[in-house]
């Protein structure tokens, strides 16, 4: 499957949910927000939201400061 992930289109990926995609990309799930195709997805979501071939996926990681 093709995605377009934070503005870069990437081949051959085998995820079928928001869940497995942030597995096979190695991020923690706590400390991100993922929008695909402008819709933000529910954390509670992510393991039942399924991506399509041609999806735009944008993924936000919460960073800490002050």
């Amino acid at each position: 499957m093709k995605l377009k992930i934070n503005g870069e289109d990437r081949d051959n990926i085998s995820a079928q949910t928001v869940q497995e995609l942030l597995e096979d990309l190695k991020i923690t799930v706590g400390r991100v927000a993922v929008e695909v195709n402008m819709v933000i997805v529910r954390r509670t979501e992510y393991e039942q939201f399924r991506l399509n071939d041609g999806d735009v996926v944008e993924i936000v990681n919460f960073v800490g400061g002050g």
